[in-house]
């Protein structure tokens, strides 16, 4: 869609020769494509227009122009602002980006906080008192990043604990009334899709298949990725099979407790995971990928990141160096038995546990250990990203802004 092709702009005068005509729009289209002039000059240049003096124009032609015209107004920039919030059973989750390069965005502004919504939840059903005040106190902060913004695309979506709640739908509500965010409760498919949706850029470009895992507060999804044949941009396009396990690390540490974990809890919270795994008819669909070299677990958790963090022993958790982290089987094994041989008080200590998750980062563990045992597999990679992520990739992709930057020559950011 170069300004060349504008009919507005383009010369009305209709003895001009046709020879003559073609070359001047293959000028000015040269022009434009070599990206001469910086990014605000191009995107100036539609301003020009109005000061032209517009020609006659057919019927036919009149009707495509208002067409063209109300699909450019509806239809969000390159520039625009999306917001993406992930309320799950242990975090609130905010971010709000702007596109990048094709399929990247950058981050505007961002916010996490662990509220535990899903404490209790397990023994009695329903979200407690406590646990309700903290997430609004965290969406009110989430709402108060959001005021005032233009907001091309929004998506607020709550998970397991809000699901498995018998008040999870009046819950919802008092946020809506008291925070004035309209909250989705999804379904764990849904959960899955956005899972994968967010890490697609982190599956290995030689790979033929991936097991993708979110571990979360109240339920595990897991998806099994086949890219053994034609492989498509859209990682969601390749699921052979997902499932969506009943427990997270909340749930698990309220079941086994988490503060005191032994050997032998360990291994029983293992147990206890691997026979939910057991029951997942999908599970084996991978097989004939799972024994080559071309094959690897990508997960996507609080779990994982943390012992990627304890695994570079780094004294302040930093993300640059986590988000894509390869982990080798031989040191998931060492970090794990590590945090296990530690004390409460000695994982509580570690810069990338502290006091937050040092009672729910061996139920993780437990967790993600039953998974290794499950599928087998030599590397790990580590995504410090997720449902957020996915959120935002598909509002993107919906809205074509990528499509539109390469299109305008926008500069990538």
């Amino acid at each position: 869609m170069g300004s060349g092709r504008d009919p507005v702009t383009s010369p009305a005068s209709v003895d001009i020769p046709q020879p003559k005509r073609k070359r001047r729009r293959r000028r000015k289209r040269g022009v434009f494509v070599r990206g001469a002039e910086p990014c605000a000059d191009r995107k100036a240049a539609p301003q020009k227009a109005p000061a032209l003096t517009p020609q006659p124009a057919p019927a036919e032609f009149a009707r495509r122009s208002k067409a063209y015209a109300a699909r450019l107004s509806s239809s969000p920039d390159a520039d625009a602002l999306y917001a993406a919030l992930d309320l799950g059973t242990n975090n609130c989750r905010l971010l709000v980006a702007t596109p990048g390069r094709p399929g990247r965005f950058r981050v505007v502004d961002a916010f996490s906080r662990i509220v535990r919504l899903g404490e209790g939840l397990a023994a009695s059903g329903r979200l407690s008192d406590a646990a309700m005040e903290r997430a609004v106190e965290a969406l009110s902060v989430c709402a108060q990043k959001l005021d005032g913004r233009s907001l091309a695309g929004v998506r607020m979506i709550a998970t397991e604990a809000c699901r498995a709640a018998e008040n999870g739908p009046h819950f919802i509500e008092r946020v809506r009334r008291e925070t004035g965010l309209d909250l989705e409760i999804i379904d764990r498919r849904t959960e899955a899709r956005l899972a994968v949706s967010g890490c697609g850029s982190l599956v290995s470009r030689d790979t033929d298949g991936v097991v993708l895992f979110d571990i979360g507060g109240g339920s595990s999804e897991i998806a099994l990725i086949d890219l053994s044949r034609h492989r498509t941009p859209r990682l969601a396009d390749h699921i052979l099979s997902w499932t969506s396990l009943p427990t997270g690390v909340v749930s698990l540490a309220e079941r086994f407790g988490g503060r005191v974990v032994t050997p032998v809890i360990f291994e029983a919270m293992v147990s206890h995971v691997s026979e939910m795994l057991a029951q997942f008819d999908g599970g084996t669909r991978l097989a004939h990928v799972a024994g080559s070299g071309k094959f690897h677990l990508l997960g996507t958790s609080g779990t994982v990141t943390t012992l990627a963090g304890v695994h570079l022993g780094l004294k302040r958790y930093d993300r640059r160096r986590v988000d894509g982290l390869w982990m080798e089987r031989a040191s998931v094994d060492r970090i794990i038995d590590t945090i296990l041989n530690w004390s409460f008080d000695e994982r509580r200590a570690n810069p990338c546990i502290g006091l937050e998750r040092a009672d729910l980062v061996l139920a993780g563990c437990a967790i993600l250990e039953a998974i290794r045992r499950h599928w087998p597999a030599e590397r790990l990679r580590v995504a410090d990203r997720g449902l957020r992520e996915g959120m935002l990739n598909e509002m993107m992709a919906r809205d074509g802004v990528w499509r539109r930057r390469k299109q305008n020559g926008a500069c990538p950011a």
